[in-house]
């Protein structure tokens, strides 16, 4: 997303010291939100996080060919 936005490439923890350096943290709730829609979330990770993730894995399938294509 980096990259598309901005056009820059980073590593995951070049993303990492950038956010720490800004003033963000790794946090994990300490507990679930009250107002959790667990019927929107399974939606979502359907619909939109597949959108998401088609780009990453067409790109990976390259990996492990030789200059002949095979």
């Amino acid at each position: 997303m980096i990259g598309r936005r901005f056009h820059q490439s980073y590593t995951i923890q070049g993303v990492r010291k950038l956010l720490i350096r800004h003033g963000f943290s790794c946090r994990i709730p300490a507990s679930r939100a009250l107002e959790r829609d667990d019927e929107a979330i399974t939606g979502w990770v359907k619909e939109t996080w597949t959108q998401v993730e088609a780009p990453r894995r067409r790109s990976a399938g390259g990996r492990g060919h030789d200059a002949a294509g095979s």
